[in-house]
């Protein structure tokens, strides 16, 4: 919500960006994401005890990619978006502000990213995804700010509910999965968090929404060898 508000304000000084610094604002923002998705899956297969944890990611990445694409998750938030744009007549009617509203929380709602760091949040107590995306937030709010007005900054509230709900909800599940399943988890979210960086280097385009269910299989793959192995 901060990186919102506060990136509005600042898009309100700085009209007329130029493509050329928004283009390098967005590459070294998906350099960073890059490095740190790299990061977060290598700290959390590496070590004793995690010899078969990387084929874990890789069989979890390859079943759930294509259960992500059967139910076509991401085709399903895209739905999603352009349903409450058409359904929001109400704030499509109120001008530059209601345009600028309905923009910004679809950008800022829809995604991985979202998802990730508000089980992150939960889950861990760590926010690194979090953080990231609150300054993706606010890099765009500027962006967006700059040429459509202020009404970017009403996104904060449906941001918070969204994320907030996600990190509560998986703070709620926290309790029953242990430490190694903790793990699969980050290591094959790591990899999701590289594809969005190379999203933003528009290198090429990744489903990472699909991708998403490798998430829970790398989970239940873990949680059945500690329970048929103790490992």
């Amino acid at each position: 919500m901060a990186a919102i508000i506060i990136g509005t304000l600042l898009g309100l000084l700085f009209h007329g960006i130029p493509e050329r610094i928004r283009t390098l604002m967005q590459q070294g923002i998906g350099l960073s994401v890059m490095v740190m998705g790299i990061s977060m899956t290598l700290n959390n297969v590496n070590g004793p005890g995690h010899e078969y944890d990387f084929l874990i990611v890789i069989v979890s990445l390859v079943v759930g990619g294509a259960l992500g694409e059967w139910l076509n998750i991401e085709g399903f938030l895209e739905r999603a978006g352009r349903s409450a744009e058409e359904k929001w007549t109400w704030l499509r009617g109120r001008g530059q502000a209601g345009q600028a509203f309905l923009t910004a929380t679809l950008v800022f709602c829809v995604g991985a990213m979202s998802i990730l760091g508000g089980l992150q949040s939960g889950l861990e107590d760590r926010h690194d995804i979090l953080f990231t995306k609150s300054l993706l937030d606010g890099v765009s709010s500027i962006l967006f700010t700059s040429t459509m007005g202020p009404g970017v900054v009403l996104a904060a509230l449906p941001v918070f509910v969204y994320q907030g709900a996600i990190a509560l909800l998986a703070g709620w599940l926290h309790q029953w999965l242990q430490p190694p399943i903790l793990s699969m988890i980050n290591a094959a979210g790591g990899l999701m968090i590289l594809g969005i960086g190379v999203n933003l280097l528009r290198i090429t385009a990744i489903r990472v929404g699909n991708l998403l269910p490798a998430l829970f299989v790398a989970a239940l793959i873990r949680a059945i060898l500690i329970l048929v192995l103790g490992a």
